[in-house]
């Protein structure tokens, strides 16, 4: 069975902070899924990160694939996983798959806000 304290105190021990990461309900899950806005986009939203989503548009920061770009196509919440469209790596047997990214290894250039939801928010992060 899962142990999931919401009484838990931002413990300083890294084994409880991963214990905390990975026992934690989905709904605590997807704000872990976030990513840094481009400098345009900070300025213009005025706030620092956002949750990531499909079809928005990233960078890669960090790893094998960096300064490249591409569109989300999938995220893993549980996993806590995003999946870029052309980020691809070769397995042994020459089949292509997606390679999981840590959605804190990018960095988001364009937001599709069709939501009237999200829109409401972004603005309200504006004033």
């Amino acid at each position: 069975m899962k142990e999931y304290s919401p009484a838990w105190k931002a413990s300083s021990q890294r084994r409880k902070q991963r214990k905390y990461q990975k026992n934690a309900p989905l709904h605590i899950k997807q704000k872990f899924m976030a990513a840094h806005l481009s400098k345009d986009l900070q300025k213009k939203y005025n706030r620092r990160s956002i949750t990531v989503r499909k079809d928005y548009k990233v960078k890669i920061m960090r790893g094998q694939f960096k300064k490249q770009t591409g569109k989300i196509m999938d995220v893993l919440i549980r996993k806590n996983k995003v999946y870029v469209e052309g980020i691809q790596h070769i397995k042994k047997d020459g089949t292509k798959t997606f390679y999981p990214i840590h959605p804190s290894n990018l960095q988001v250039i364009e937001m599709s806000i069709d939501d009237k939801k999200m829109k409401t928010k972004l603005e309200g992060a504006k004033k």
